[in-house]
């Protein structure tokens, strides 16, 4: 795996290392011990698979704050997503800002997202799967989330949002967030 930093401090792209022969490839999508390498402590407690139907879906912005903070590797593993992250944390040296990344099966890449960071994506096909492995078990009383369409986020999702939950929409803004 290829490990490459994002502009968010500890975010970053995966790319996988696939070998081939006649039969296709195989690359390994995970290792702890390549994630050590790279100075990420990242070990799993949590496997997650998301079907969205409806290209346009946004889920997010979610996070959870500590003790219960959870870092995620996300991958589309069919269809395809813009996947968008936010720095929430406020002692970091890239608090609020923001990054954004098209995952899908062709370019076969994950996302690193460390604790305290806003995530969602939008599903750009119909029946998109997105696979997420994540470092803490999902505490609904540390859950937060930042509005999908704040404004300081910009106009960044490409196709119209819909399928948005009402508990999506009501999360407040980055502003008030902190």
């Amino acid at each position: 795996m290829i490990f490459r930093p994002t502009p968010i401090e500890g975010a970053f792209l995966v790319e996988l290392e696939p070998h081939e022969d006649s039969r296709g490839s195989f690359a390994r999508s995970f290792c702890l011990n390549e994630f050590k390498d790279a100075g990420i402590d990242f070990n799993v407690a949590q496997c997650n698979l998301a079907r969205t139907r409806e290209a346009g879906t946004v889920r997010g912005l979610h996070y959870q704050e500590a003790p219960a903070a959870e870092q995620k590797l996300v991958r589309c593993l069919a269809g395809g997503v813009l996947d968008v992250i936010i720095d929430m944390r406020p002692e970091s040296t890239t608090w609020h800002k923001t990054f954004n990344v098209t995952l899908n099966p062709e370019n076969r890449l994950a996302l690193f997202i460390p604790g305290g960071i806003a995530h969602g994506y939008q599903a750009l096909e119909d029946n998109t799967e997105f696979f997420y492995m994540t470092d803490e078990f999902y505490s609904a009383s540390h859950e937060k989330g930042v509005r999908f369409d704040d404004p300081i986020i910009g106009p960044v999702w490409p196709i119209d949002p819909r399928n948005v939950t009402d508990r999506d929409q009501k999360w407040p803004t980055i502003e008030k967030n902190t």
